[in-house]
């Protein structure tokens, strides 16, 4: 289980946990008993996609289902045909003619040189791709939970101009934990040169 991811998790506009997944997970179980009417949204701070979790039973039972929940489940080894040891997932590929020719004359095969294709863009521009997946969480949060707050579309347009100043002038209304992890998931992009 990837013990580095971090989750925030809402009532509201409160933020009522944040940090791993066991401690979050602590603070909503808590919360979840004494108000089962409650409508806990949580996210996973890396994607800004909203995360579900069990959290029937008590707080053992909903640790003890940790391992085989998708977001962790996908970290072990898959069984079956190909090399599960080494964590190779088969998925569908379409391609144009020419693609598929140029990847059958490299050497070691098909799976190899798009996996090297995938490496070397990977390498390319660190910076600029850690700033894309700020942005993409950011926005995805941001739609989420601020997507009816005022001024939202024009802070959104202010986002993705990177016009800190102007988005910092737009939000400073919206509820103030809402604001306040908007900002933390935006710093890699708003900050950044990339």
């Amino acid at each position: 289980m990837n013990d580095e991811k971090t989750f925030a998790a809402f009532v509201g506009d409160r933020l009522i946990a944040s940090g791993d997944v066991k401690k979050m997970l602590r603070r909503v179980k808590a919360r979840f008993d004494r108000d089962n009417g409650a409508s806990i949204l949580i996210f996973e701070n890396d994607t800004g996609k909203q995360v579900d979790f069990d959290l029937r039973g008590s707080l053992d039972d909903v640790l003890a289902r940790l391992p085989d929940h998708p977001l962790f489940a996908a970290a072990k080894a898959p069984s079956g045909p190909g090399r599960p040891k080494l964590g190779v997932v088969s998925r569908e590929v379409s391609l144009l003619p020419r693609h598929w020719e140029w990847l059958e004359q490299q050497p070691n095969g098909i799976s190899a040189a798009l996996r090297k294709l995938v490496d070397e863009a990977r390498k390319r521009d660190p910076a600029a791709e850690r700033a894309r997946l700020a942005r993409d969480a950011a926005s995805r949060f941001m739609t989420a939970m601020a997507g009816n707050l005022p001024d939202y579309e024009e802070a959104s347009r202010a986002f993705f101009a990177r016009d800190a100043e102007r988005f910092d002038q737009l939000i400073s209304a919206w509820p103030k934990d809402i604001r306040a992890h908007v900002l933390r998931m935006a710093e890699g992009w708003l900050r950044t040169d990339s």
